[in-house]
């Protein structure tokens, strides 16, 4: 969020922190209500459940409610507000059996598929039923099940080693689930035809089905240790982000309360646990996870326009809230007294060199020493280049948006004419490839390697890399029915109200003060000395 804040504005910052709320939100409603399935099951069905936990639908409003959900939601919500120390334990131990389960599956299911023939991959449409857009159409809506990665980064404050850790734990957890959630869809599916498996549970169908029931109770086992640990994955971003935009006075003061005893935001995370337990309990968010997704891919298509900013065309001035105001007079009074010094410094050697005979005329220098030319003619393009430069950049990066936009559209809008897509989709490419040719061939900017870089990791393969994710992260959503749209909608235009009415006039940037980028980090340096 702080780096779409530095870069993309404070607005559109606000609108993706915005919506990770709703993603946290409805992603830990939505895998509580997974829950309580699999808890059902494994006890033998849901008459075996106490009354008080039953699914149950209300006559006079048509709404299925969850209690077991609910409650889930609440025992997560009191163990994160426990402590970051305890509820990580916790974690530990719930990954671990969670692991042991898929591995179990994989292993077991892989062996039973092997003896039945893989009969689920017999289908009449063949392997690709639904083709390349009905793969990525669905993939849109399943991103879903890969959320919890980034929300290590909320955890940030609480790591030890942040620059090394966060940066190795995204990359570690992302390539082991992608492994690990790719093998289970390989064997499940092959075990029983997508259209026969139980939508509540799978796994525990598909090993039922082939006369494995104990094999059943395990997986179910798994199962809901794994929704716990997702569902805990959920709940701990969520007052991090709350806290943070309170911080930066986007937020009321409430939450961003830290409490002295546990070091936790128990405020936040009890506002945002009691929110999701609510929509648990009344909701059926089945119905919004394209809402989840939509929120992540956002966020990540923000970050990935941010990067290409800030290696190419990063801001020559950036916002601090006033309260900096005298660490920032104090900075900027010491860095002029150094300038003044070196041109002094400067000064007396210029004197010094004219006194030279043979340098006393540049042009009597340029013709005794050619590379004298060279070199200062070559120092003054090097002086005018870079602004050019940084519009060249920044116009190629608008037209890379445009044609990821315009190829995006044309691909996934089935409903127009064969012609029509082909033209757009050929134009749309045409503008994104030579768009990003250029980029290609700039040279970056060296401000990069001290604006937003703290030390730690640095994005590789850019603009390449960046690139593919706003491509991918965008025909992704463009895959999103328009339902989902009308819904995120509807919650972005709250979040803009609730910007507008408080947000906007108690920003710690409403009064921003705006310094060279070259004071930024003595400024930080002189804040966090004053602290300690």
């Amino acid at each position: 969020m702080h780096r779409g804040k530095n870069v993309v504005t404070c607005s559109v910052a606000w609108l993706i922190g915005w919506s990770l709320i709703l993603e946290y939100t409805i992603g830990g409603a939505a895998i509580a209500g997974g829950i309580s399935p699999n808890i059902a099951l494994f006890l033998g069905g849901e008459g075996n459940l106490p009354a008080f936990l039953v699914r149950h639908t209300i006559p006079q409003l048509g709404v299925v409610v969850d209690p077991c959900a609910a409650i889930l939601v609440l025992i997560v919500t009191f163990l994160l507000c426990a402590g970051i120390k305890e509820s990580s334990l916790v974690q530990t131990i719930v990954t671990t059996v969670n692991v042991c389960a898929m591995l179990f599956i994989i292993v077991a299911g892989g062996y039973l598929a092997c003896k039945t023939g893989w009969v689920g991959y017999e289908l009449h449409g063949g392997f690709f039923p639904f083709g390349l857009n009905g793969m990525l159409a669905g993939s849109a809506i399943v991103f879903f099940s890969y959320i919890g990665f980034d929300a290590v980064t909320g955890a940030a404050e609480e790591t030890k080693r942040p620059l090394r850790d966060l940066p190795l734990g995204i990359g570690m957890t992302l390539t082991l689930c992608c492994i690990l959630y790719m093998l289970v869809s390989v064997v499940i599916v092959g075990l029983v035809p997508y259209y026969a498996l139980n939508p509540d549970t799978p796994i525990s169908s598909a090993f039922s089905a082939n006369g494995m029931q104990w094999a059943a109770y395990i997986v179910t086992a798994g199962a809901v240790t794994a929704l716990c640990a997702s569902l805990m994955g959920s709940l701990l971003p969520q007052p991090r982000l709350l806290m943070a935009m309170a911080r930066d006075g986007l937020l009321p003061a409430f939450f961003s309360d830290i409490s002295t005893r546990t070091h936790v935001p128990v405020k936040s995370t009890v506002t945002t646990g009691m929110l999701a337990a609510v929509l648990a309990f009344f909701m059926d968010v089945s119905e919004l996870s394209g809402m989840v997704s939509v929120g992540t891919l956002l966020a990540f298509t923000v970050v990935a326009i941010s990067i290409l900013i800030l290696r190419y065309a990063p801001p020559e001035e950036v916002p601090l809230p006033s309260s900096l105001q005298q660490f920032i007079d104090s900075v900027r009074k010491q860095l002029d007294d150094d300038s003044q010094s070196m041109e002094r410094k400067e000064f007396n050697d210029v004197d010094i060199v004219e006194q030279s005979p043979s340098q006393s005329d540049h042009g009597e220098a340029s013709i005794q020493y050619p590379l004298i030319e060279k070199q200062f003619s070559e120092g003054n393009q090097d002086k005018q280049n870079p602004q050019r430069r940084r519009n060249i950049a920044v116009w190629n990066i608008a037209l890379f948006c445009i044609g990821v936009l315009v190829l995006t559209s044309a691909a996934s809008a089935e409903y127009l004419p064969s012609l029509v897509r082909f033209s757009l989709g050929t134009v749309g490419a045409a503008i994104l490839l030579c768009s990003l040719v250029v980029l290609a061939c700039l040279n970056q900017d060296e401000a990069r390697h001290s604006f937003g870089h703290t030390g730690g990791f640095l994005c590789p393969f850019v603009p390449f890399l960046p690139a593919a994710c706003i491509l991918i992260n965008a025909y992704l959503l463009m895959s999103l029915g328009v339902g989902t749209w009308i819904r995120v909608s509807i919650w972005l235009i709250m979040g803009a109200l609730v910007y507008i009415s408080y947000g906007w006039r108690h920003s710690s940037l409403t009064n921003a003060v705006y310094v060279p980028m070259a004071y930024l980090d003595h400024i930080y340096r002189a804040s966090s000395s004053h602290q300690v």
